[in-house]
């Protein structure tokens, strides 16, 4: 079944784009683990919003990004929020462009929507950087070799 899928040139496309956007570990992850029951949802999710309109011209990743942001606080989505704003600093937001866009929903969504957002927001960064400083591992001195006399 999943082979079929991966030879689909829009499921490719869309596949390409959501990895690029999200990380390729977790999507990889997904499909490799999708069943009978959920790989019609990875289907029309890559497709439809990956393969389609993600890869629209009219938007920069950005501003896609930035508009994610506010759907998602608005319908409060605080788990695919916290992958979206991992994604929005991959697409080029800054934190500060993640924490203003949040605190600009906390008026059209609400404060308990835009508090949510505020925790997933609080969590995608720390995870953040919980991965950065593990792919930055001190660089050892290899150790010293005595000299022989």
């Amino acid at each position: 079944m999943h082979d079929k899928l991966l030879k689909d040139p829009l499921f490719k496309k869309g596949l390409r784009i959501r990895k690029q956007v999200l990380g390729a570990t977790d999507i990889e992850e997904r499909i490799r683990n999708a069943d009978e029951y959920t790989i019609g949802h990875e289907e029309i999710t890559t497709k439809a919003a990956w393969g389609i309109i993600w890869a629209r011209p009219g938007l920069s990743r950005k501003m896609r990004s930035l508009l994610n942001l506010g759907i998602l606080t608005a319908l409060n989505q605080p788990v695919e929020l916290h992958h979206h704003i991992q994604a929005a600093l991959r697409n080029g937001l800054t934190r500060k462009e993640v924490a203003e866009a949040i605190l600009h929903c906390s008026v059209y969504c609400g404060i308990p929507r835009a508090a949510a957002a505020r925790r997933a927001m609080q969590a995608a960064f720390a995870q953040v950087d919980a991965d950065a400083a593990s792919t930055r591992k001190p660089k050892r001195k290899p150790p010293a070799v005595a000299k022989r006399r």
